[in-house]
């Protein structure tokens, strides 16, 4: 039951980035109706992939693993930790946006969204992708037992 738990954390994981940098591709280039939908869609993916990691995550933590005092004695499983929750938060920005302009979608017209406004969701996806490198890194010094409180 563990490996199912670990399989399922670790495709849950890679779609979320897969998603995160779909999000920041397509912000990048001009904003039309189809690749509003797109965005719609990914995001509705990359929350759904951060449900599973977290879910899939906390069993692992507390049931299926070396258990929660090994995780939480560990530097790198708390930066990892912290790393993800200011992600989810981070995400918020731009997921309120994209779910704002589902009317306009469904009326086949393209969102009006103010330039600053625009540079400010790529911003944010932008610390959202490098933070993520930084939870891999620690995902890596994690597994190897590196950064143990005790």
């Amino acid at each position: 039951m563990a490996s199912v738990f670990a399989f399922l954390h670790h495709i849950a994981a890679f779609t979320l980035v897969a998603a995160l940098a779909l999000e920041f591709v397509i912000v990048r280039g001009e904003l039309n109706v189809r690749s509003a939908r797109q965005l719609l869609v990914i995001d509705a993916i990359l929350g759904a992939s951060a449900g599973v990691v977290l879910v899939a995550g906390l069993l692992r933590v507390f049931y299926f693993e070396k258990g929660a005092s090994y995780y939480f004695s560990s530097v790198p499983f708390l930066v990892k930790a912290s790393l993800f929750v200011i992600v989810a938060l981070l995400s918020i920005y731009p997921t309120v946006e994209f779910m704002g302009w589902r009317k306009t979608i469904r009326e086949g017209r393209v969102p009006v969204v103010a330039a600053d406004k625009m540079r400010r969701i790529r911003s944010i996806l932008h610390w959202e992708l490098a933070a993520v490198v930084v939870l891999i890194l620690c995902a890596v010094l994690m597994a190897r037992g590196v950064g143990a409180l005790a």
